[in-house]
Parts: structure tokens; sequence; C-alpha cells
């Protein structure tokens, strides 16, 4: 061996592409989604208004009861106007912001095809904590309808959360 080894070497082809990248990775991706879930908590939270007002009118739910929230929260020293429309106000923004980010953080791992479908058994969860927190001693026939139009309202907070965003985007399969 007089020291002169052949040198190996392979050429590669760059056969590597530069695309766009994924919009959900910038800034203004991340602002895109909040929006996608803001939007589609406000629908959800319509939804839910609307199964809610439908149990106060059979008197099985009382809108009074938003007050409590107010409360607890300390809002109605701030704002003494409306304890309820102030109540009101707060469950409106959990609505939009808390529960959607958790559903968009979650909403992977949920059963079904469509985000949709994957809003039901989340509204389902969110029911269970909705049902004990405003309850106020209904018995009988009042209890009765005060859980089945309470759990049907959120069903369809979580359904029409979910739709608003298999409508406005095009979720990646993983949010990490």
């Amino acid at each position: 061996m007089d020291g002169d080894e052949p040198e190996l070497s392979a050429d590669l082809q760059d056969d590597v592409t530069e695309g766009t990248e994924p919009d959900f990775d910038h800034l203004w991706g991340i602002v895109t989604d909040g929006l996608i879930g803001a939007v589609g908590g406000l629908v959800g939270t319509g939804a839910l208004t609307v199964g809610l007002l439908i149990a106060a009118s059979l008197g099985a739910f009382q809108i009074e009861s938003f007050g409590t929230l107010a409360e607890l929260t300390g809002f109605n020293a701030i704002l003494p106007l409306n304890p309820t429309a102030v109540g009101y106000i707060l469950f409106l923004l959990t609505g939009m912001v808390m529960w959607p980010l958790l559903f968009a953080s979650i909403g992977s791992y949920l059963p079904g095809e469509k985000f949709a479908t994957k809003g039901v058994p989340f509204g389902f969860v969110l029911w269970t904590g909705f049902a004990p927190a405003f309850y106020e001693g209904y018995t009988g026939l009042a209890m009765l309808l005060y859980l089945v139009l309470t759990l049907g309202a959120h069903f369809s907070y979580g359904f029409t959360l979910g739709a608003v965003f298999d409508y406005l985007g095009n979720r990646p399969e993983t949010l990490v």
C-alpha cells in the first residue's frame, strides 16, 4: 500500500424541494386557529343558549343561575348592574375561549371521524360539570327536563363547535 487509497464517494441528488411551511407554525396561523375557535365557540354557545332558553321556558332552568357565576368570580362587585348579564358574558367568554382551546387540543383523541361528531362526546363531558353547577333544586318532571334539555343543549354546543372547526379550517392531524 503506497498510501494512495481510492476515495469512495457517491453523488446524491438533492431531491429536496422547498415547499411552503404549514400555516399553523406561524403567528398568523396561530391567530387564524384562535379565530376559528372563537367563532366556533360563539356559534356553539348560541346553540347552547337556545337550548337553555327552551329549558327556561319549560321551568327546567333558571336564567338567574348565571348571576351565581358572576358572584363566584367576584365580577358582581366590579359590575353590580346586572349579575345575570355579567354571569352570562362570563359564560359566553368561557364558551368562546376556554372550551374551544381544550377541544382543539384533545379533539383528535375523541371518537368520531369529523370534528362535528367528536364534539358530541366533548359536549357530554362539559355537561357533567354544568349539570351539578347550575342545579337549582329541581325535582320530579322539572329535574328530568333539566337533565335532558341541558344534555341536549351541550350536545348541540359540541356538535356546532366541531362543525365550525370542520367548515372553517383544515386542521393538522396533531397540533403539537
